[in-house]
Formats: C-alpha cells, structure tokens, sequence
C-alpha cells in the first residue's frame, strides 16, 4: 500500500491555541515546578503528517500536567507543515521544504543553507541545548508494530528499557542524509548525561496510534521523575509489553541512483532468513541482506537519491 492508501481516522487537531507561549518561541512552552531536576521535553510534528503526538500533547495539557520537578516543555515543531494537512492527500504535508529531522547538525544549523524548515529548527536550537531528556514522537508510512529508536549508544539503549514501552527497541545511527533530533549535539555525546528517545506509534493516521503516543509520553515522563509517578501511571492507556526486544541496526540501505525499487512491496519488520537475499536494486547495484535472519526496518516510500530506502538489522538478546 502507498501512505495515501489508509484511510485517515485521526483528526488534525487545532493547535492555534497553543501558539502563544512562554519561551518566546510560538508553540513551545515550559513549564518550571522551581524544583531542582531535569529540563525534559516532548516534541511533536517534527513532520506535519505525524498527528499522533499533536494528540499527545493536547492530552497532556488538558490533563495539566505540571512537573514536580525540573522543568517541562512541550513542543510542537513543525506547524508550517502541519498547517498544510490535507485529508484527502495526507503524506503531502510531511515537510514544506526540507525534512526537518534531517538537519540537526551543526554544520546544517550554522551553516548558509535556507528553508522554512531550517528557520524553525534555529528559531528552537537554543532551548533545545538546554535539554537534557528528550522523547520525539513520530508515527510511520505502515501498520508496523510500535519502535522505540534509541540510538547507538547504550545509555539510549538503558532509557529505552527504563521506559518500559513499546514492545521494540531499535538502536541505530540514523541516517546519511543529515542527523536526527535524537541525535543533536548532547544527546549523541556518550560522555554527556543528554540522552534522547525516538518514538513511532504506528502507522500515521491509524485510530490508536494517538493511544500509542500518549502512553509513551506517561511512561517517559515518569521514567525521568518530571511529574509524579502517580499521576502518570493512573493515566496510562495500555499496559506494559511482558519483555522488550532490541533489534541493533547494522545501517540504512542509503540510494544512490534515481531508480531504486525493492522485490516486493515490504511493509516492515518482514524477517529475511537467508544471507545474500536480494531485497531491492538501486540502479543496476543489487542490494542483498548482509547476515541471516535480517529484519527489515521501515522501507521508505520516498525513494530519492541520498535517504533510507531502509535500515537492516537483526533480534539480539
């Protein structure tokens, strides 16, 4: 199925009344309990067609929450593209210019290029230095079981099982066409204590997938001792998975030419048992699984010259 094929069943909420804010920045707003504790943030709409974790947000607010200590803040991120939500061609909204989780270095942010999407991730870098846990709520092209992305590192690896959810754990190194949020600055230093997560909920526009995102979010907020333990687990939708599994990542399948097409239609998480299974070709290259028992992580329906047509890894542990 291409992402157009599912039917939308969540709403694009009116984010209008959380433009206003106390950062100084529209739509990002920190909340202080004056308690010494860590500054943790969840962003949403780091692309405009993700609606999940706007849901999430929304949910938050409405439940006021507050930090008992430290401070929180709650951001939604690129509203220039979110504006342009249409139901009726719902993955056109993604970015305006650029994709906004691909500019995240400081070579990028410093340097000459311009979109609207770099304007915006310059308008929040400085709040972002401050942060020292972040969870970045995403959603994915296909009906693929919940992932929680936490880097290479192995502090990402241990903030992901404190989380406790979802079920998948993927560590991984991002991708060679510019750097994720997840990976900015701090939170890819193994020495620095700034560590991040990366959620999918499920598929983009998917009833539950906003159920998803919420859970997540209570769960990682009460991980990190922001609010009170009670309050988030009251809360909490869905129970916790009986185990996580962790899949590492060897690497994304980076295009190289302007003609990349997989064997068959992969939806995700398919588990290729065979070495040297040829899964796609790009140009005339053959692309081939690496090791046995290959599974196969998010296959982009985007397949341009220079992103992810998708990242192999395998089950460890």
């Amino acid at each position: 199925m291409t992402p157009n094929s599912y039917p939308v069943e969540l709403s694009a909420l009116d984010i209008t009344p959380y433009r206003r804010s106390n950062t100084g920045i529209d739509f990002v707003t920190t909340l202080d309990s004056g308690a010494p504790g860590p500054h943790v943030m969840l962003s949403a709409l780091v692309h405009g067609n993700e609606l999940c974790g706007a849901h999430a947000l929304d949910y938050l607010v409405r439940e006021e929450v507050r930090p008992e200590r430290g401070k929180l803040t709650l951001a939604f991120m690129n509203v220039a593209a979110y504006a342009r939500f249409d139901p009726a061609n719902p993955a056109a909204s993604r970015h305006v210019d650029e994709d906004f989780n691909r500019v995240w270095s400081a070579e990028v942010l410093d340097g000459p290029r311009d979109s609207v999407e770099l304007r915006r991730a310059r308008e929040v870098r400085h709040l972002i230095d401050t942060v020292d846990l972040l969870l970045d709520i995403h959603s994915m092209h296909h009906t693929n079981p919940p992932l929680m992305l936490a880097g290479p590192l192995d502090k990402g690896r241990r903030l992901a099982l404190d989380v406790g959810a979802p079920t998948l754990v993927v560590c991984d190194a991002g991708h060679t066409a510019g750097t994720r949020m997840r990976d900015y600055a701090r939170f890819s230093n193994p020495e620095s204590a700034g560590n991040a997560l990366l959620v999918e909920c499920g598929q983009h526009w998917t009833r539950g997938t906003e159920e998803v995102a919420i859970d997540v979010a209570l769960r990682f907020l009460a991980c990190t001792g922001v609010v009170a333990l009670d309050w988030a687990t009251e809360r909490l939708p869905r129970a916790a998975p009986a185990v996580q599994r962790i899949i590492e990542v060897s690497g994304p399948v980076t295009i190289e030419s302007d003609r990349f097409r997989f064997v068959e239609d992969y939806e995700g998480m398919e588990v290729i048992p065979d070495e040297g299974t040829i899964i796609g070709w790009d140009g005339e290259r053959t692309v081939r699984t690496p090791y046995p028992e290959c599974v196969l992580i998010m296959p982009s329906r985007r397949l341009r010259r220079g992103e992810s047509a998708v990242r192999l890894g395998r089950y460890v542990g």
